[in-house]
């Protein structure tokens, strides 16, 4: 069993796996570490990763991608509808404000939610971890941004579901980073905590961490995000640039054109990474539109004046991750710098001003925080070992919850988890009720949420109680922010058994010293529950010489946009089908293949190899034959395509050049039996001389017996041409040979023989009488 790390990006995912000897990313089949996060459909067969992305511009519209912009989102939002303009395919409403996205396939359209192609893309992920470990894995943990929300952390469970990975942890991209980073220095300061700020530029938004490290351990002190700001921003600045010269120079208008504006994007992406290292940089396209070649030219100055906004824009998040964390620059050991959009120069000298030093890049920019997930997975999964190495993440949001509409808080702006809440985390409230009663988690501060998402989180209904009650009794609720950033209740409550205890042990009391004082908020009491304390609560409670049984009270809870049990399903099923239709499709490919393979491949041996072994009107039948099925291979795909149509037309080019096959292995493997046969005779007769009288006779008129049948058959099989059926099949002749062999033993009473050829063993003098 293995555990793997996903960093499922917005271009390109990364798969590390844990291993005894360290931490190593996974080649896909094309032997790249990156796949892209693209899917594309097509009429019978769906394309994934490398595959997918080559057929963007022949399939644009049924080609997905950048779809971790779409998870956990509303349809008329405004950073959707902006993102709209840049895809190729098509995007619609769903019947709850969500997002579907339309695409040709089967012959019919198809709709799928961005959780379910997510987890095609999962399971396309998963396919090639376990091909290239060959074995299964279902542990893994995968990286997402800080910024996701409850509903967006669920949607990616989903996903994993559907694909059938069971994530043991869903871990923020810069703290996968921070972890990768700090488990493996050796030079941490004893005289107290290293700072390290983390700056993710990626190729939709930019993530930035400060992180503090100390022996063994790490805490992740402040998060900060631009959700909107990423390379693919800088891609844009070339491309309107470029498109507005090709406009007023060659009377194209790229953006009117969806294959060319796809191109030209591709272009500006590989312009950009030129003039991270250059100067100057050309751009060369040939038939970009209206089979216009286009060529146009930037120097790095321009390209910074341009995009010099988005530069400082970046600092944005660096500037507020300093400052929730209440850290000056003078306290930064140093600064990080990774993503794929973290190249460009202009962005290594802001950075550098800001934090006055110089970003490092030591890290591996593209798979540190595969790499990360995968450490975390190894440490977090039974069958692995790692040193003892402690990960405190902090939260990015504050956390309220509500009972029948009134805040439970701990906090007066209404909080239960506090912005850089250390998570998971729990508390346990306890409640007065004598019947069922609802609770809702929600964002308490909207102003800390990205422009656009609801406050609201989930609604959980607690009951109804196990036993009637007439008068209030405690309910506790634990309300848990688990390893995922998920909000989690389960509630119970505690009766009295009527049992009497004289005599209670301090193990049988409940420990204070595990539980902070508690606080009464609006009729609930507030339990913060240790870092250290259990998860769980005693089944059964003493409390003045009583004991109190434990009851535990259904939670039903209800994820607003989420997906039902049903749903997921139903998902898993239909990913079911589309998976069991590409394999389909693949055992088809092979046939296929393997049909144009053997075409080929007769074509060339029956006019070399086969040509003395089959007559003219074979050759012409068999050469006939080979012209009509290669037609038939390049014409339409026919209606009925399955393997059995291959198989077919494989089977009757065989029948036809089976014989000629036949005829010229045959005389290679004829010689040999006759060698071999001969070899064997001339052995007998050599140690004839050793034997008595009698035994030498016989063996030597079987040897002559044998010799001269060979002798007879060879002169028939020789006097006939090679284009036709032999007369002396190598099978014969070693039959012949075996038995010559066991009438010579026979005859000598020799031991069975031991070598692996045909010839019989020289006895050793000892053995002969």
């Amino acid at each position: 069993m293995s555990v793997v790390g996903f960093d499922f990006g917005n271009e390109n995912c990364v798969i590390a796996v844990a291993k005894e000897r360290g931490i190593d990313v996974l080649l896909n089949d094309e032997s790249n570490r990156e796949t892209p996060a693209v899917v594309s459909f097509f009429e019978k067969q769906r394309f994934m990763g490398s595959e997918g992305a080559a057929s963007l511009t022949m399939n644009p519209k049924s080609t997905v991608s950048q779809v971790k912009r779409l998870i956990g989102r509303k349809f008329k939002e405004v950073e959707v509808q902006d993102d709209l303009k840049l895809f190729p395919f098509e995007i619609v409403e769903g019947h709850d404000g969500g997002i579907l996205i339309k695409v040709q396939y089967l012959g019919e359209i198809h709709e799928f939610s961005p959780v379910q192609i997510l987890g095609m893309l999962f399971s396309h992920l998963k396919q090639i971890a376990e091909k290239s470990l060959e074995m299964p894995i279902s542990d893994c943990v995968i990286g997402i941004p800080c910024y996701f929300t409850d509903l967006q952390r669920r949607a990616y469970l989903d996903a994993a579901a559907i694909a059938g990975l069971r994530p043991l942890r869903l871990l923020h991209d810069c703290t996968a980073t921070a972890l990768g980073y700090g488990i493996y220095k050796n030079d941490i300061s004893n005289a107290g905590p290293t700072y390290v700020v983390f700056v993710d530029i990626g190729h939709c938004d930019t993530q930035v961490c400060l992180a503090s490290f100390e022996s063994g351990q790490m805490k992740i002190l402040s998060h900060a995000f631009d959700r909107n700001l990423g390379g693919r921003d800088f891609d844009e600045v070339l491309f309107s640039y470029f498109a507005a010269q090709f406009k007023e120079k060659d009377d194209i208008d790229v953006c009117t054109n969806m294959k060319a504006s796809i191109r030209l994007r591709a272009s500006c992406e590989k312009l950009k990474k030129v003039l991270s290292a250059n100067a100057e940089a050309p751009l060369n396209i040939e038939c970009l539109m209206d089979e216009k070649d286009v060529r146009g030219f930037i120097k790095r100055e321009e390209f910074e004046r341009l995009s010099s906004g988005l530069v400082e824009s970046i600092s944005v998040p660096c500037r507020k991750v300093l400052a929730n964390s209440g850290l000056t620059v003078e306290k930064i050991h140093s600064v990080e710098l990774v993503g794929s959009g973290s190249r460009i120069p202009a962005i290594t000298r802001m950075l550098a001003s800001l934090f006055k030093r110089e970003p490092s890049r030591r890290i591996n920019a593209s798979e540190c925080v595969a790499r990360g997930c995968a450490l975390q997975c190894a440490m977090l999964s039974p069958i692995f070992r790692v040193r003892e190495y402690q990960v405190q993440d902090s939260f990015p949001f504050s956390i309220g919850l509500s009972s029948d509409k009134v805040p439970i808080c701990t906090l007066p702006n209404s909080t239960l988890f506090p912005k850089g809440q250390a998570f998971p985390s729990l508390k346990i409230l306890a409640l007065h009720r004598n019947n069922m009663f609802q609770m809702e988690a929600f964002y308490a501060d909207p102003n800390e949420l990205p422009f656009g998402i609801a406050s609201q989180i989930s609604s959980f209904m607690i009951g109804p109680f196990p036993v009637y009650q007439l008068e209030m009794v405690k309910v506790k609720v634990r309300v848990q922010l688990n390893l995922h950033g998920i909000v989690n209740i389960e509630a119970f409550m505690q009766i009295e058994d009527g049992a009497e205890v004289t005599n209670v042990t301090s193990e049988n009391m409940v420990a204070k010293s595990d539980h902070s004082p508690s606080v009464e908020q609006n009729g609930a009491e507030v339990t913060n529950v240790a870092q250290s304390a259990p998860s769980s609560i005693p089944a059964d409670e003493i409390r003045k010489g009583k004991i109190f049984k434990r009851l535990e009270i259904p939670v039903s809870e209800e994820v607003y946009g989420g997906m039902t049990k049903a749903e997921l399903s139903e998902a898993e099923k239909i990913e079911l089908q589309l998976a069991q239709q590409d394999l389909k499709m693949e055992r088809i490919k092979d046939k296929k293949n393997a049909l144009e393979s053997y075409v080929y491949e007769m074509r060339d041996k029956i006019f070399s190899k086969y040509q003395s072994f089959a007559t003219e009107s074979e050759r012409n039948e068999i050469s006939i034959n080979l012209e009509k099925t290669e037609e038939w291979l390049y014409e339409d795909e026919p209606d009925d395509e399955s393997e059995n149509i291959y198989n077919q037309k494989l089977e009757d080019l065989r029948k036809l050049v089976d014989p000629i096959e036949i005829r010229y292995k045959e005389d290679e493997a004829r010689e040999k039996a006759r060698k071999d046969l001969l070899s064997c005779i001339a052995d007998y007769r050599m140690n004839a001389g050793s034997l008595t009288a009698g035994e030498r006779d016989a063996v030597i008129d079987e040897c002559n017996k044998a010799e001269n049948w060979l002798q007879e058959k060879t002169q028939q099989q020789d006097s006939l041409p090679k284009n036709v059926d032999p007369v002396l099949w190598s099978c014969e002749i070693k039959r012949k040979a075996e038995g010559f062999d066991a009438t010579c033993k026979y005859i000598t009473k020799s031991l069975p023989r031991t070598d692996d050829s045909d010839h019989i063993d020289k006895p050793d003098d000892g053995e002969l009488d």
